[in-house]
């Protein structure tokens, strides 16, 4: 008998993990408020619930891929939460880029009534949820872990278990600040190439054989975005690097990097004029 899966959270990277769940084989149900993705689930043979405590009730295993803490925090622990409804035994595994005491204090609920709980936050996109080479920082007690390994290699390539519950999240908000400054010395060398006459693809190529090389230059036409835009994808930035500036001010150290970065993001998203 395959294990019941629930889903919940079907946006640009939770839809194509959803429907790897369910080529895979696992007896998946999900819930999203959009219609759309959940109609494409159920043309890959998914169940499709009409609320998240459903989801629970179904699930041996239920993911969340929302946008953030506020939303992951009432799904799981408010009045008509997951948690609730989930049987001894099973697990939730979070995968949106959260602030780890949230997912410490998910745990520390569910521990009570015997439900698991790790952090799976996830690196790789959209193309990398479709083609299943995501890879996975988890946080967790290895039982929960192991129990979550199958679904999560449904669309993992690489699953590293960072340690406790809350280690793979701050993993993943490490990974978020190293690539959101990358990616803002991509554009400023690229801004000053391009003024200077110097053409993308040849600077590229040079970058590419100096200690300058980095994966965000070498894709740079995938990274750049017009700052005529405000593309959904620069807000999901601002928000990791929100909590990132949290989560350092917590530990009591100074990022100021991320700190500028942030800033640089604001007249992009229409915060500030």
């Amino acid at each position: 008998m395959q294990t019941k899966v629930g889903f919940i959270g079907l946006g640009q990277i939770g839809k194509p993990m959803a429907i790897n769940a369910a080529k895979k084989g696992f007896d998946l149900m999900v819930y999203d408020l959009q219609e759309q993705p959940t109609m494409e689930l159920a043309a890959s043979g998914a169940k499709i619930a009409v609320s998240a405590k459903e989801v629970a009730a179904h699930s041996e295993i239920v993911q969340i891929a929302v946008r953030d803490g506020i939303q992951v925090e009432a799904l799981v622990l408010g009045e008509a939460g997951v948690l609730a409804s989930m049987k001894p035994g099973s697990a939730i595994a979070v995968h949106s880029t959260i602030h780890p005491k949230i997912v410490k204090k998910i745990g520390a609920s569910a521990l009570a009534l015997r439900v698991g709980v790790i952090d799976a936050a996830i690196s790789g996109g959209e193309s990398g949820a479709s083609a299943a080479r995501l890879a996975y920082m988890v946080g967790g007690d290895k039982e929960w872990v192991e129990k979550c390994r199958p679904v999560l290699a449904a669309s993992g390539a690489n699953i590293f278990h960072v340690g406790e519950l809350g280690k793979g999240l701050a993993a993943k908000l490490c990974h978020q600040l190293i690539l959101c400054i990358n990616m803002i010395s991509a554009y400023e060398g690229t801004r000053l190439g391009d003024k200077a006459g110097v053409d993308l693809k040849l600077l590229q190529e040079i970058v590419h054989l100096g200690s300058a090389q980095s994966e965000v230059m070498d894709h740079w036409q995938r990274y750049n975005r017009s700052y005529d835009t405000v593309p959904s994808g620069y807000a999901l930035f601002y928000k990791d690097l929100g909590v990132v500036l949290e989560f350092a001010h917590d530990l009591g150290i100074s990022l100021p990097g991320a700190g500028l970065v942030q800033q640089m993001l604001n007249p992009v998203l229409g915060i500030e004029k």
